[in-house]
């Protein structure tokens, strides 16, 4: 694995061979205006740049931090998106402070460095979520644009689904009147069984109730046991920039410059008493020359939950008081930025599998003929698991209204149709969840809590931008969160208690066959526990005539004019679900209000 992904760094870091493509700054051509200059190429960017430049007048510029990283094995394979973490060299690498609620553990914290941005990294699960998040989006911005019924159009323009590559019959296990076909993004089911699915669909019809197989869980209601589909397409990843930017770099008027990091934006003018913000300065490192652009409409941040903020607050635009301790002149004074940090918490539940056939994903840890097999398999042919994601299947469940934990606090979620808990099964287990044993077959559940009442932040370390900022999602903080994570655990075991596992697990395993008592389960959770790398509201979105938020309706940045931010960090209340094609959803709004010139405000 490390052979081969080094030999793919160096050929991605190599494939700069289209005139629209940068890999230094100084290649810019310095008499080219940008209307609009888009920060970060992940859902957000790549979207946004892709329609602004559907105009040929409109000259578009996307700064991105890392390389290009096409044609990366490790990238393009679907199964082997855990290898990405927790390290790579797409990666920021980022940890978090010590967390309480994690026994004071620094959490890994991954962030995508790379052209298409974490869409390179994550596990491709494709979620729109529930139809009471949009309607939450709705009412707490008073912009009913933002409801299920006014998003729901955009998906044919995101969605292109296709079919698995083994071409089995998915009736049943998708509802294709619901999705688009001629989209961007290819969305696809698994083509190739795990040993998994037949036990997960037996129990679920078993149990019933809160299990219930359902046929699509994106047509707005999540509850219940579904296929899943992935941004796969012909068995590969399909990605931001594999969707949105790599398709049309044949533009004249979308350049993109890659290993290039935005170290601020400047204030280029005012409008009345508001300061116009079209400035952006750029630098390959510490020590390199830094170079300065101006749009000429707009720049739009879509460096994600992360970065987004950092850039704000080493621009000016944040908290007064932590502004002047670094010595950052203030732009204007917005004391949400970087606050409200939002994230899904997880951790896994191992069980022993009764044979080693119902593994399929530990022997590629510690079996090189097995890897190679499926490498060979997927390099060759596009088939076999190699195409699968291993997040194929998944289950949304709700926490009972009547359940003691309401008694002393209130239902975080959107509503009836949105999720308290995830549970994401996995046929084996693979080196991010901890070294693989020797020798043994496993089936793996994930509790992950998707209606997370604790909230953190993301805050300068000092005023150099290439610094990492200080990341704390202050997981476990709240007691709701402790207790309904715990309830995600027992509802793994309450699933693995129906017969149709009977032959297939043999038991708890890797430590959790001593977990019993709730104490127990929570000490588990503080051990075990990690993110789902989900981050969103450190610069979330408001009403217009709210006291607090960074950005307005329309995601202009209050405050100041020619500034806006299209990513996760708008969020005002995380996704109950996984987040990608929600923040592609926004996406294709936003360049739908750019383009028509409207501001909400």
């Amino acid at each position: 694995m490390p052979s081969a992904l080094a030999v793919f760094v160096l050929v991605a870091c190599a494939s700069t061979t289209r005139a629209t493509l940068y890999t230094n700054p100084a290649d810019l051509p310095f008499r080219k205006t940008y209307d609009y200059v888009v920060v970060g190429s992940g859902p957000g960017g790549s979207a946004v740049a892709a329609r602004l430049s559907e105009d040929p007048r409109v000259n578009v510029l996307v700064v991105e931090a890392g390389v290009r990283g096409k044609g990366v094995v490790e990238i393009d394979m679907p199964l082997l998106a855990p290898y990405l973490l927790p390290s790579s060299p797409f990666d920021r690498n980022y940890t978090t402070i010590p967390q309480p609620g994690l026994d004071n553990r620094n959490i890994t914290y991954n962030r995508g460095k790379v052209l298409g941005g974490s869409s390179k990294l994550n596990w491709m699960a494709w979620t729109r979520g529930p139809r009471d998040d949009y309607e939450r989006f709705a009412k707490h911005t008073g912009d009913e644009g933002w409801s299920w019924n006014s998003i729901l159009p955009l998906w044919q323009k995101i969605e292109r689904l296709v079919a698995p590559v083994d071409h089995h019959n998915v009736t049943g296990e998708v509802d294709p009147s619901i999705h688009g076909f001629r989209g961007a993004v290819n969305i696809s089911l698994n083509g190739a069984p795990f040993p998994t699915d037949r036990p997960l669909f037996e129990a679920a019809r078993e149990l019933g109730g809160e299990f219930k197989p359902i046929v699509d869980n994106n047509a707005g209601n999540p509850l219940g046991l579904a296929w899943t589909q992935c941004s796969i397409g012909g068995g590969s990843r399909h990605d931001a920039a594999t969707s949105y930017i790599e398709p049309i770099l044949s533009r004249h008027n979308l350049d993109v410059l890659v290993g290039t990091q935005v170290t601020k934006l400047f204030r280029t003018g005012r409008d009345g008493d508001q300061p116009v913000v079209r400035g952006v300065q750029f630098a390959q490192s510490r020590s390199a020359p830094k170079h300065f652009l101006t749009a000429a409409r707009e720049v739009i941040l879509s460096a994600g939950s992360v970065n987004t903020p950092q850039i704000l607050l080493l621009s000016g635009i944040g908290p007064r008081s932590d502004l002047n301790t670094l010595g950052i002149p203030l732009l204007i004074d917005l004391p949400d930025v970087g606050q409200h940090l939002i994230d899904h918490i997880a951790v896994s539940v191992p069980f022993a599998a009764a044979k080693a056939e119902y593994d399929a994903l530990s022997d590629l840890a510690r079996n090189a003929t097995y890897l190679n097999e499926t490498l060979t398999e997927w390099e060759t042919k596009r088939r076999g698991i190699g195409t699968n994601s291993v997040l194929g299947i998944v289950q949304f469940l709700r926490i009972p209204q009547n359940d003691s934990i309401f008694s002393t606090h209130p239902d975080p979620s959107s509503g009836p149709t949105a999720p308290h808990i995830e549970i994401l099964p996995k046929p084996g287990t693979y080196p991010f969840l901890g070294p693989v044993p020797s020798e043994g077959a496993f089936t793996m559940f994930t509790a992950a809590l998707v209606s997370p009442t604790s909230r953190g932040s993301v805050t300068l370390s000092s005023n150099d931008p290439f610094t990492p900022p200080l990341i704390d999602p202050n997981f476990l903080s709240t007691a709701f969160d402790v207790a309904a994570l715990r309830y995600a655990v027992r509802s793994v075991q309450r699933f693995v208690s129906a017969s149709a596992w009977k032959g297939f697990i043999t038991g708890p395993t890797l430590g959790f066959e001593d977990v019993h008592t709730d104490d127990e389960v929570d000490a588990w959770a503080r051990e075990k526990a990690f993110t789902v790398w989900h981050p969103a509201g450190t610069a979330k979105m408001a009403r217009c005539d709210a006291a607090g938020g960074v950005v307005n309706p329309d995601l202009t940045v209050r405050g100041v004019k020619g500034l806006r931010v299209v990513d996760a960090s708008v969020f005002p209340f995380i996704p109950a679900g996984h987040t990608q094609a929600v923040v592609y959803a926004f996406a294709e709004r936003a360049a739908e209000l750019i383009k028509s010139g409207r501001s909400l405000c």
